[in-house]
Order: C-alpha cells, then structure tokens, then sequence
C-alpha cells in the first residue's frame, strides 16, 4: 500500500515524527513500508482497502513508551490510530478511520498481571488474547472460565472496550471490566474508580469510585490508550446442562423471545442466549456452491429442502445453565415446560460435570475459538463479511419487528439472509452478516448500497447500530439524533478540551477533533 501521509503533515515532518518514535521504542518497531502498511489494512473492506489508508505503524512495550509516543504525537502534529491486537473483523480490523494515521499497535503489551481466583478477575494488558488468557487460566489450574465473543482472534480488553458479546453469565464484557489504566491524549496517566488511590487493593473489585466513574467513557471513544484493566471472570461451576431447541419457523422467534426474556431477567437463565438462523449452521458444512450454485438468493423453496437434509430447525437455541447439578435439573423443568408451550419436540440435553472434557468449541463454557471465521469463506473467492448490528427491547413484539423490516430490505437487494438475536435479557442484539467477495466489484456495490438502507430504514422505526464498520461510523452517528444530536456536540466537546491536537483516533465512532473535523466527510463507504 503506498503512503498517504497524516493531514497536513510534510513528507519532512513525518519522517521527523517517525524519526522521534524510533527512539522511543526501536527502529525495528516503526513500521512504514508498503508491506507494512498492507499489514494494518482492513482486510475484510467492503471496497479498496486504500480507502481507510494507515501512514505507518508503532509498537510500544510499556506505559512509558505509550506516554512518550503520544506526547511525539502531539509534538509532530501526527494523529495516533489505538488498536489493541487488530482483530475487529468485519468492523475495520486495524485499520485508521482517518486516513493517514499512525497505527498505534498495542499488541506488544501483552502480559497477564495478575489472576485471582478467589475474588475472580484479571489484570491484563491489551495484547493479551482470549487464547493467552485461555492456556493461562489452564496451566495455573484456576477454577475460573471466562466469556469469549464468537470469534475469540482478539484481544479481551480490546473486545470489552468495543462493546462485544459472549454468551456466558458474564457475555456483556465491557460490564466485566473493573479499573482502566489510561493514557491521555496529553500522556498524563490516569487510573479509573479506586485505582485513583496509590496501591488500592480494591481497584478491580468495585465498579465505581469516588465521583464519577470513567472506566466506559474509554469504550468505543478516543479519549485516552488504555494500557491495562481488570476483567472480572466466572468461577467455575460444579455442573452444567446445555438444552438445544431447534425452532421450526422463522415467525417462532417471537415466542422465543417471549418465552426467554422473563426467564432471564428473573435470573433463572444467567447466560446471553444466543440464538442463530439456519445459516449458521450452513456456513460450517461448506461453501455456498455446495447447496446453491446461482448468485441469486437462496430462495425460500430451497432452504425448506436445505433445513429438512441436513435437520436443522430455522432457528436454534443452544440454552445452558450453570452451578450444582440439583438447581440445575430443577431449572432445567421450568425452562423446557415453558419451551413445550409452543413447541412439541423436546430438547437435546448435554450434560458437563466438573473433571470432565469440555468441547474444543463452546463458547457458552467460555472456550475460546476461531470457527466461526469459516464463514468468511461461504461465498468464496476472497470472502469477507459485515454486520448490520440494531439493539432492539427483547419482546416477541420488537423482534419480529425488526426481523421483517431486516429481511425485507435484504431481501430487495437478492441477498441471503442470515440473522442471530443474543438474548441479554433487556434488549436483544441482532446480528445480520452480510457476506461477500472481495474481488466481485458487484457485490461490493450491492453492500455498500444495502448497508445503507439498513442503517437508514431501521433508524426510521427508532433503532440504532451498538457498532460498526470504520465506513460507516458517522452514518450511524447521525442516527443518534435527540436535541440536534446532542450526544454528538457533548462528545466533541470533552474530546476538543482534552485533545486539542485531535491526536487519538480522530474519526472514531463519528467523534471528530476540532483539529480534524473538515476530514468527516472523507473515508465514507
């Protein structure tokens, strides 16, 4: 990829900026040749991957060389793109917002610093993986499981501070962390609730403070890097039983969601409950062309047949409960007698007890894995995929709502459709991938176009993206449009007073520096 350079910065003063943080940290760990840069590219781009260009690219190994780096950034004038392992597949992966930043690559900070097992939390570092943490957790034999997204590639700060999802008691994982460490856009270093306090032992076990509590106005923002936090884990239970429905239709969900929403707000269910449409499960069997070798749709005729082959239901509910094995067949009777209200056929039942093997790939025993990154390879070629991701109130009423008005806008556009709804007990997000060839210019045309009217029709019923691609940050910002959209003005606000330069991550969820906000319009799919 060739250099762009940052805006308003000369080929001389860039390399004064690159020059400067070579000495910070290595020349080895400043990266900008063309390889490199094609290395911080959005590899899933819904288009050229030149449009979200990185300059460059620097790794520190310390809060020190952080503070520095930041401070040489400001100096130089030089805007810094924080990533914490580059893993946000289909929402931009490592690459800028804005054009021309400096990839700030915390991949390096990789230590676990502490685990207790007793109190059950973390202390890591944002290049600590979900396998890191995983394989850890596992040689010091701590009775603790953790909650891992679908694709668990990443890194655990970084997907808690992205507002990700897993499917245990513990699956909303930015409510899991507990104490931030941050550098500020000026590098002063600031630690969040009790870690206020020199040497506080109770930093990572209560989640707030004394005054306001800050630790998620670091999440989906650009108002500091962090550089560690606590991340509370679930000790392990005694036994566990997993109940998996296959729902028939694809209206049924309505009764699903009915059915388990007071179920989870009354603690009875503790996990999210994640619940896919058939293509799900279809993306695991093959390629596309297995099953459905036009470009068209997969018209509903053919999915009848596809559903009846392979003996899958439209949807499915993979429900599992946790603790000792007594609470648990007892909770197990009043789950499946409200299930048999509306559907005849009986769960499967997968019981697991402490000492046993537990499967390589389930995520609802927070096992970490990256299957579900074959589904990139569903329609072949250089396969890619987005998500079109609403958060709507978990009733049949809602859901069915926002399904039919999804389905129907993908359908207009001869798209497959493929849908899961996370039951979080509350709300409900919905997922829809969408998934396409990188090197079919047509389809890259279509999701741009559809994506569009995804954000635009279901905002027009009164519902808003949780997040999305680096293309889409600002439409989905103009969405949130109360009082003139004053949760934008009050965001530039507190973004121009700490970072007047616009240093960190300009752009990012449509939050723009007054030194940057001319670039709004620039990078848009």
């Amino acid at each position: 990829m060739k250099l762009t350079l940052p805006p308003r910065v000369s080929p001389q003063g860039f390399d004064s900026a690159l020059q400067a943080f070579a000495g910070v940290v290595g020349k080895d760990w400043v990266m900008s040749s063309d390889a490199d840069r094609d290395a911080y590219s959005d590899v899933y781009a819904p288009g050229p991957a030149e449009q979200w260009p990185a300059s460059a690219a620097v790794a520190p190994a310390t809060v020190e060389e952080v503070q520095a780096i930041v401070r040489l950034a400001n100096e130089h004038k030089t805007p810094l793109w924080p990533v914490a392992r580059g893993k946000n597949l289909g929402y931009g992966t490592s690459a800028p917002r804005m054009a021309g930043s400096v990839v700030l690559d915390m991949g390096r900070m990789n230590k676990i610093l502490e685990l207790d097992s007793k109190l059950a939390y973390c202390v890591v570092e944002p290049g600590v993986g979900f396998f890191d943490l995983f394989e850890h957790m596992q040689r010091e034999k701590a009775p603790l499981w953790m909650s891992v997204p679908g694709n668990a590639w990443g890194s655990v700060i970084g997907n808690a501070l992205e507002h990700g999802i897993g499917y245990t008691p513990y699956g909303l994982h930015a409510r899991n962390l507990c104490g931030i460490e941050a550098v500020l856009p000026d590098g002063d270093l600031l630690r969040t609730g009790m870690g206020a306090m020199k040497d506080n032992p109770a930093w990572h076990v209560f989640p707030m403070g004394y005054g306001p509590t800050w630790d998620l106005a670091f999440s989906q923002s650009n108002l500091g890097v962090v550089t560690k936090a606590g991340v509370w884990l679930q000790p392990a239970p005694p036994a566990s039983l997993e109940l998996i429905f296959d729902i028939p239709e694809a209206d049924d969900i309505g009764w699903v969601i009915d059915t388990i929403t007071p179920l989870k707000i009354s603690g009875l269910i503790e996990q999210n409950v994640f619940i896919p449409s058939w293509l799900g499960k279809m993306v695991l069997k093959g390629q596309r062309k297995d099953f459905w070798d036009k470009p068209s749709a997969i018209p509903e005729w053919r999915v009848q047949e596809l559903l009846k082959e392979h003996k899958l239901g439209y949807w499915q509910v993979a429900l599992r409960l946790y603790g000792d094995e007594s609470v648990i067949k007892a909770k197990a009777e009043i789950v499946k007698a409200a299930m048999a209200r509306n559907l005849k056929a009986p769960p499967v039942e997968n019981w697991w007890h402490e000492g046993d093997a537990i499967s390589a790939f389930d995520i609802t025993m927070g096992i970490p894995s990256a299957v579900p990154l074959q589904m990139s390879d569903w329609i072949g070629g250089r396969g890619a995929h987005m998500g079109f991701s609403p958060v709507v109130p978990a009733t049949g009423e809602h859901v069915l709502g926002q399904m039919h008005r999804s389905r129907k806008i993908i359908d207009s556009f001869d798209v497959d459709f493929y849908a899961s709804f996370t039951i979080n007990g509350r709300f409900a997000n919905n997922v829809n991938m969408l998934m396409f060839d990188r090197d079919q210019p047509e389809q890259i045309a279509t999701m741009k176009k559809l994506f569009n009217a995804l954000i635009d029709e279901t905002a027009k019923a009164g519902y808003g993206e949780y997040r999305t691609h680096l293309g889409w940050m600002d439409a989905v910002m103009d969405t949130f449009d109360f009082n003139d959209h004053a949760l934008r003005r009050f965001n530039q606000k507190i973004k121009d007073a700490l970072d007047p330069n616009g240093i960190i991550a300009p752009g990012k969820q449509g939050v723009w520096p007054a030194a940057y906000r001319d670039k709004a319009a620039e990078g848009q799919a």
